[in-house]
């Protein structure tokens, strides 16, 4: 399943996605943030939290089109080595 992140995933606008977003357990989940402009603590809680329960489960989460911006929250907050991240959509489901 892929799914396509469209503006900015910050506490304002993360609560009409989350609880759609926890209640989607495919096998795969490839999170297509290529429009994803800018992420706070709360939106990298989110993401942490549903990859937490996805590899509880035996699932997968990776990311794909993440911008420098985020890359250096990830980074910062180090779970940038707990992430699977790609350039595009067609490398990671090359890859998995």
């Amino acid at each position: 399943m892929v799914l396509k992140l469209c503006g900015p995933l910050t506490i304002s606008t993360m609560f009409g996605f989350q609880n759609e977003f926890r209640a989607m357990t495919p096998q795969v989940m490839i999170l297509d943030m290529s429009e994803t402009t800018y992420m706070d603590s709360a939106g990298l809680g989110l993401i942490m939290n549903y990859y937490v329960a996805a590899t509880d489960h035996g699932r997968k989460l990776v990311l794909v089109g993440v911008n420098e911006r985020v890359k250096a929250l990830f980074e910062m907050t180090r779970v940038s080595g707990v992430l699977t991240s790609f350039p595009d959509v067609a490398t990671a489901e090359a890859n998995l």
